[in-house]
Order: structure tokens, then C-alpha cells, then sequence
């Protein structure tokens, strides 16, 4: 279940947000190579941030996957969120930082049980 959370300071509107919410996902779901239908991605705009000292345009994510994380697909990952951020938002791709998270499949949860339960077995080849 890749999940990604950013916030930036730039206002971001309900179009905007939608278009961002979309690429995100789709972009998590191609890189990590989970389905798109176990990802989430949420946004927060207009959010005081200070980055090098500078309160111009930026942002900040944190992704978390069971799985599916590691240099390589980091990289790619750290890139495409960067190119979709400076096209919806124009926050420059040096004003980003992201911060990722290969968590072990027991921490996880839903509801009342572990992801591993609430899974279908026949899905749970990609959480390897």
C-alpha cells in the first residue's frame, strides 16, 4: 500500500489538486509496480514552510510502501513527483525533498487487521 503525503506553500486549488492527486498516484503505481487500487496520496497547500531560509515555492513528501522502495526506484520516484510539482505548482525541482519509507508488512493495518489479512491472497505476490 504505497502512500504518498505532501505539503507545500503554494495554494493549491481543487483542480489543481485533483491533477496532482491523479499523476501522483498513477506515477507511485508504474514506479513502485504496486496496483494503482492500494495507493493513496493526499496534499496539503498553503502550509508555512521555510526552505533554506527562503519562503518562496516548495515542497515535501514522505512515501511510505510495503515494499517495492529502494535507490533506484527512489530516485525515479524523488523525480517524477519533482517534474509533476513544478508543472502544477511551479515549485523547482530543488525545492523538493522527499523522505521514503519500506515499512514491514505488520505494520500496516486495516480496520482491525493487518493488510496481510484484508488483502486477497491472489494480490499479495506484490507486497514481496
Amino acid at each position: 500500500m504505497p502512500q504518498l503525503s505532501l505539503s507545500t506553500n503554494v495554494p493549491v486549488d481543487a483542480v489543481v489538486a485533483a491533477d496532482i492527486l491523479r499523476d501522483c498516484s498513477r506515477a507511485l503505481a508504474r514506479i513502485i509496480g504496486k496496483p494503482e487500487s492500494y495507493v493513496t496520496v493526499s496534499i496539503d497547500g498553503s502550509v508555512p514552510t521555510s526552505f533554506a531560509g527562503s519562503e518562496e515555492p516548495a515542497a515535501y513528501g514522505e512515501i511510505m510502501s510495503i515494499g517495492g522502495l529502494g535507490s533506484g526506484v527512489n530516485g525515479k520516484l524523488s523525480a517524477a513527483l519533482a517534474d509533476i510539482l513544478e508543472a502544477k505548482l511551479s515549485v523547482s525541482a530543488s525545492r523538493f525533498y522527499v523522505k521514503f519509507d519500506d515499512v514491514q508488512r505488520g505494520t500496516m493495518w486495516a480496520s482491525t487487521e493487518p493488510l496481510s489479512k484484508t488483502i486477497p491472497s491472489e494480490e499479495r505476490c506484490w507486497r514481496q
